[in-house]
């Protein structure tokens, strides 16, 4: 039976005292383990920044791609082995800035990808640039009077492109970011959770004591996470306002996965089939056609 020793190493983490990075790395591994899923059955694809070298820290299939590329290597990926568990974990810099283009397109194609944004609000790993989700007045070195951007809101930007789950979690939450993910692991296509987490070096307006007083959880209100409408009513709380929702935002499963239609993938996953799926005849009249 497979334990969160099976999705360890002995490698040690080179992240801050203190970053949510922490969290989601320790509920990464015991989410994984409660789905069931053994370090074989999953690919772990990062981008750029201080939490995507999450795979490096794991015992796991991992591919550390480029900034704001995660995505479409887990798409390729996806699509090539749709028999394995794929997910994507990046930040927000990586996910919602270099790589808003292609969360667009994973969600409407509905693609079976688990997508975990760590959302510190702030670049970390080139230390302290603001990010697409930083909040107004966020001074840094190099923005002495603040973003002149209006903050993304990645989960109205899912929702009105059609995604199939969308939710919210806490890096302190353990338990609440643990039932997050395994609820994502078991969706039928596109799953975004984007994970508040605090960057205890470079953000330090939002620390942990910020993320607590300003969060609540969409259940303790008795939220539908069925209902789209109630969703963007939710995603629209932030930013703007000072409550963020945490929780399961939506779900449906009535719509089927990308790789589900794709009538090349009917037959299983492309690396387990033949690279001689037709006979010889076939691949000699096609060259007479081509010749």
């Amino acid at each position: 039976m497979v334990s969160v020793k099976d999705f360890s190493n002995d490698i040690r983490p080179t992240w801050c005292p203190g970053c949510g990075d922490y969290g989601i790395w320790n509920s990464l591994k015991r989410a994984l383990v409660q789905a069931e899923l053994t370090p074989q059955q999953v690919m772990l694809v990062s981008g750029i920044g201080c939490g995507s070298k999450i795979s490096d820290y794991m015992t796991i299939n991992g591919l550390h791609t480029l900034h704001g590329r995660a995505l479409a290597v887990a798409t390729g990926y996806k699509l090539a082995n749709h028999g394995m568990k794929v997910i994507c974990v990046h930040g927000d810099g990586d996910g919602y800035g270099m790589g808003a283009n292609h969360m667009l397109h994973a969600v409407r194609r509905n693609i079976g990808i688990v997508d975990m944004v760590q959302d510190n609000h702030v670049y970390g790993l080139t230390k302290g640039q603001y990010s697409p989700t930083s909040r107004a007045g966020f001074r840094t070195k190099t923005s002495p009077h603040g973003p002149l951007d209006r903050p993304v809101n990645p989960l109205a930007l899912a929702l009105s492109q059609g995604a199939t789950f969308v939710a919210r979690g806490f890096a302190l939450d353990l338990k609440g970011l643990i039932e997050l993910m395994v609820m994502a692991l078991d969706h039928r296509g596109y799953a975004l959770i984007d994970i508040m987490q605090p960057c205890v070096s470079f953000n330090k307006s939002m620390d942990y004591d910020w993320f607590s007083e300003h969060t609540y959880r969409v259940e303790d209100e008795g939220h539908d996470p069925s209902d789209r409408m109630a969703a963007m009513a939710r995603a629209f709380e932030y930013p703007g306002g000072e409550r963020i929702p945490l929780g399961l935002i939506y779900r449906t499963e009535e719509v089927p996965s990308y790789e589900e239609q794709v009538p090349a993938l009917q037959g299983g996953p492309l690396a387990q089939q033949s690279l001689r799926s037709r006979p010889a005849e076939a691949y000699r009249q096609l060259l007479d056609e081509l010749a």
